[in-house]
C-alpha cells in the first residue's frame, strides 16, 4: 500500500482527511508543531524522512485580514511551501494533493466560476494561495488541486461556531447578504478526496507531469445571513445551545456595512461540473452536515 504524507492534520480538513485516506495507505499525519509549512528546511526534511507516495496539503495560511499584514508568512506557507511540495513529488514520481480557495477569484462574475475562469485575488490570502496553485501547475510532477469555498466542521473554528457564540451573547446581529458561496463540509472534502484516490488507482492514473484543478464545494448556495439564519434555526431545536438570538433578529447588511481590512468575493459559486463528470459524482446539499454537526456540538454541550 502506498504510503501518504498528510500535512495539517489538526486543521478542519486535516481532521477529516486522517479517515478518509486510511484505506488508501499507510498514513504519516503531522501537525504545525510536526511539521511546520512556514520552515522550509523542516518541510522538505520531513518529505525525503518519510518519502511518501502521496502528499496531501491540508495545512494553509487562513487568516484573511491578518494576511493583509503578513504577506511574507502568508506567502511562504500558501506559495512557496506547495511549491516545495510540488517539487519534492515530482523528485520521487509521487502525486501532490493541494487544496485551494474562491478567493483566487474577483467574485464579480454573474455565474458560478468554472476552472478556466482567469484568477484575479482581490487579497494578499487569495494572491497567495492562486500562487501556490501556479506553483503546483508549473511542476514536473502529477498533482490534483481541489479550489473550495466556505469550510465548516466540528473542528477547528469557522463561521458556524462564530454565530454560535455570538448567538449565547447577543439578541440582534448584522450578517452580510451580498456575499454568496457554498458552504462546504470539511467532511465532503475529506470524501471526495479519498473516492478520487481510489479511482485514480483503479485504471485511471495521472499519466506523468498531468495536473487536474477541480472545484468542490456543495450544493445550494446561499448569502452569509442566510447561513446564519439556518445555524440558528436549527440550532433552536436542539438541546445545549442556550440561545439569546432567534433567526428573525439577524439582519441582513450589505457589505458596505461590514468594512474589512481585506476584500471578500460577492460571487464565491464554484461549478463542480467537471468534477462530478470525471469522479461520477453529484455535491450535496450543505444542510445535513450542518445539522450532524450541530447535533454533534449539541451533545458535547451536554457532557457527552
Amino acid at each position: 500500500m502506498a504510503k501518504i504524507l498528510l500535512l495539517g492534520k489538526d486543521g478542519q480538513v486535516g481532521w477529516q482527511l486522517q479517515r478518509s485516506l486510511a484505506p488508501h495507505g499507510t498514513v504519516v499525519a503531522c501537525s504545525r508543531t510536526e511539521c511546520d509549512l512556514a520552515d522550509l528546511d523542516q518541510l522538505r526534511r520531513v518529505v525525503r524522512d518519510v518519502a511518501p507516495q502521496v502528499i496531501v496539503n491540508a495545512a494553509a495560511y487562513t487568516a484573511v485580514d491578518k494576511a493583509e499584514t503578513e504577506f511574507d508568512l502568508a506567502h511562504r506557507i500558501n506559495a512557496e511551501a506547495p511549491g516545495l511540495l510540488a517539487e519534492e513529488s515530482a523528485r520521487s514520481g509521487g502525486l501532490l494533493v493541494h487544496y485551494s480557495t474562491d478567493y483566487v477569484f474577483d467574485g464579480e462574475k454573474a455565474a458560478p466560476y468554472v476552472e478556466t475562469d482567469a484568477p484575479r485575488p482581490q487579497g494578499v490570502y487569495g494572491r497567495t494561495k492562486r500562487a501556490g496553485e501556479e506553483a503546483i501547475l508549473a511542476s514536473p510532477g502529477r498533482a490534483l488541486i481541489f479550489r473550495t469555498s466556505w469550510v465548516f466542521g466540528a473542528r477547528g473554528g469557522n463561521f458556524v461556531k462564530t454565530i454560535l457564540r455570538l448567538a449565547k451573547e447577543r439578541e440582534s446581529l448584522s450578517v452580510v447578504d451580498d456575499q454568496v458561496g457554498s458552504p462546504t463540509p470539511a467532511a465532503l472534502i475529506a470524501t471526495v478526496t479519498g473516492v478520487a484516490l481510489a479511482m485514480l488507482r483503479q485504471g485511471r492514473e495521472l499519466a506523468p507531469a498531468e495536473k487536474r484543478l477541480y472545484h468542490l464545494a456543495a450544493a445550494r448556495p446561499v448569502s452569509w445571513c442566510q447561513f446564519a439564519r439556518t445555524i440558528i434555526g436549527l440550532a433552536a431545536q436542539m438541546p445545549g445551545f442556550s440561545l439569546k438570538l432567534t433567526p428573525e433578529a439577524i439582519r441582513a447588511i450589505p457589505s458596505s456595512d461590514y468594512p474589512t481590512p481585506a476584500r471578500r468575493p460577492g460571487n464565491s459559486r464554484l461549478d463542480c461540473s467537471r468534477l462530478e463528470s470525471d469522479f461520477g459524482l453529484e455535491m450535496p446539499d450543505w444542510q445535513p452536515y450542518l445539522e450532524r454537526m450541530l447535533q454533534l456540538l449539541s451533545l458535547k454541550q451536554n457532557g457527552y
